[in-house]
């Protein structure tokens, strides 16, 4: 009886010991890779400086005015020319709008040009005489010719043109009817 005992007693021992035992296997000394939807993605970033701020030419800034301009419809040509910190647009316009139409699309152009950082000291005209000067001074700087008496040329268009420069005009907040 004692033998019998200590067989069930071996036999209960052992099932507790190795029918408690997990179905997973053994951890393995190195990791296993995850399911496929979990591998976690490694992203490569390059690192960013901030870029040195590039100055722009004045030639640049004339060009980059010119296309604002030019997103008008009723803009048919535009020249410009800058002159350090102040530019001068000049906008051919179509023939059919009347006084108070150009007046309106020349404020819209400096609204447009003011929203720029570069065309915020803009000058803005439509008047054809002023505008075919703009274009030959423009032309003349683009080909490099060397102008004597330009600072002197750029005043007197400057003071011929009567809007405000393009930072003191005020936003239209109106709708149109």
């Amino acid at each position: 009886m004692k033998i019998a005992r200590r067989l069930w007693v071996l036999f209960i021992s052992t099932l507790v010991l190795f029918g408690c035992q997990s179905d997973k296997p053994p951890p393995s000394s190195k990791r296993s890779a995850p399911p496929d939807d979990q591998i976690p993605q490694t992203v490569r970033v390059r690192q960013t400086a901030p870029s040195p701020k590039k100055e722009k030419t004045s030639q640049e800034i004339a060009n980059r005015l010119v296309n604002i301009a030019l997103q008008f419809p009723q803009v048919k040509n535009a020249s410009a020319i800058s002159v350090g910190e102040y530019s001068l647009v000049g906008i051919d316009v179509d023939p059919s709008l009347d006084r108070g139409q150009v007046g309106t699309l020349k404020a819209s152009v400096a609204e447009a040009l003011q929203e720029d950082p570069q065309g915020a000291n803009a000058l803005v005209t439509a008047d054809p005489n002023l505008t075919e000067r703009i274009r030959k001074l423009s032309q003349e700087i683009a080909e490099g010719h060397v102008l004597s008496g330009l600072a002197e040329e750029v005043a007197e268009i400057a003071s011929r043109i009567a809007p405000h420069p393009a930072r003191q005009v005020e936003k239209n907040e109106k709708p149109n009817p």
